[in-house]
């Protein structure tokens, strides 16, 4: 039983080694797509958009974009790269990118109402990459979680066998029982039966027996 619990571990091993996978760092994801945002908005020039409350919006958003990008960004890419295939390092950067998508989507909005139709283009085709990165890594991030959760699940399985091989090992089988001898029965002598006193004409009565007289010829 012990050994059969060993193969099981072995194959189940073998199974979960087969299904992993390396993650790729989330800079080489997402770095093309940011630097891309980057320069974008760095080149819209607000002043040739037209004057009112959706440009200011949108110069608000733009710089929250570039903040992003310059001071928070980096080091959360720093973080999730050290370790790409853990959940608490890589989501924190996933949720700034979801945050950074959203803004970008405002300043497209307002582009496309008071800027210019070569800024327009530009901010989209941005918006767009920056979308097929975010795709991508979310991605990675669902099948590392698949494959940490199939491997807690395999681990499981194989210590509950070992621990149910060790405990079968543990216990000593019970002893046999003896089948109880069946008593003989015994068999039944038959008694000799009593014979018959024998006459004897010579013999004598027995004392204080009256003699039996001679009857007359």
């Amino acid at each position: 039983m012990w050994c059969t619990a060993q193969s099981t571990a072995a194959g189940s091993g073998t199974g979960a080694s087969a299904s992993y996978f390396t993650p790729s760092a989330p800079s080489d994801i997402l770095q093309r797509s940011l630097d891309e945002v980057r320069i974008t908005v760095g080149n819209v020039k607000l002043d040739k958009w037209k004057k009112g409350n959706v440009r200011d919006e949108a110069g608000t958003n733009i710089d929250a974009v570039q903040r992003d990008l310059q001071g928070t960004l980096p080091t959360l890419l720093k973080d999730a790269d050290s370790a790409p295939g853990t959940l608490t390092k890589v989501l924190p950067l996933s949720r700034n990118v979801d945050a950074l998508y959203d803004v970008m989507v405002h300043v497209v909005e307002a582009s496309r109402v008071v800027g210019t139709g070569d800024s327009v283009g530009q901010l989209q085709q941005a918006l767009n990459d920056l979308e097929k990165a975010r795709v991508v890594l979310d991605n990675q991030i669902q099948q590392t979680a698949d494959m940490q959760e199939k491997q807690v699940l395999d681990l499981r399985t194989t210590m509950q066998k070992q621990d149910a091989s060790l405990r079968a090992a543990a216990t000593p089988p019970p002893a046999p029982k003896c089948p109880v001898p069946a008593t003989p029965k015994r068999k039944r002598v038959a008694k000799p039966a009593a014979s018959a006193p024998t006459s004897n004409p010579n013999s004598k009565p027995a004392t204080g027996t009256p003699a039996t007289p001679n009857k007359p010829q």
